[in-house]
């Protein structure tokens, strides 16, 4: 559910600190634990790093992601695999195709 109209969007102020004492043209990646913030226009061309609970995922804002949240282009899972017997059958067979090509 979004913020009501009444207090505004969620803004981290550190962030927007940070952002307002650096150059857009530095290379510097601001990192940040706050993904509920929304990115706001004065963000764009910077590239923050976003926390994902393990690592900073590095995420160069442009005009297209105003008004969404950090957190939605900071995954948290890591995608393993569909996997079941099917899975691993068809994995083997495309091992031993690439072994026969590697022979020849």
């Amino acid at each position: 559910m979004s913020r009501s109209l009444k207090k505004g969007p969620y803004i981290d102020e550190r962030l927007l600190k940070k952002l307002t004492s650096d150059k857009k043209e530095s290379k510097t990646i601001v990192k940040t634990w706050s993904r509920a913030c929304v990115i706001s226009p004065e963000m764009v061309g910077f590239t923050i790093g976003v926390h994902n609970g393990k690592e900073f995922i590095p995420v160069y804002v442009t005009e297209d992601m105003v008004g969404h949240k950090l957190g939605e282009f900071s995954p948290t899972t890591k995608f393993g695999r569909h996997g079941g017997k099917m899975q691993r059958e068809q994995e083997a067979k495309a091992q031993t195709k690439e072994a026969e090509k590697a022979k020849v």
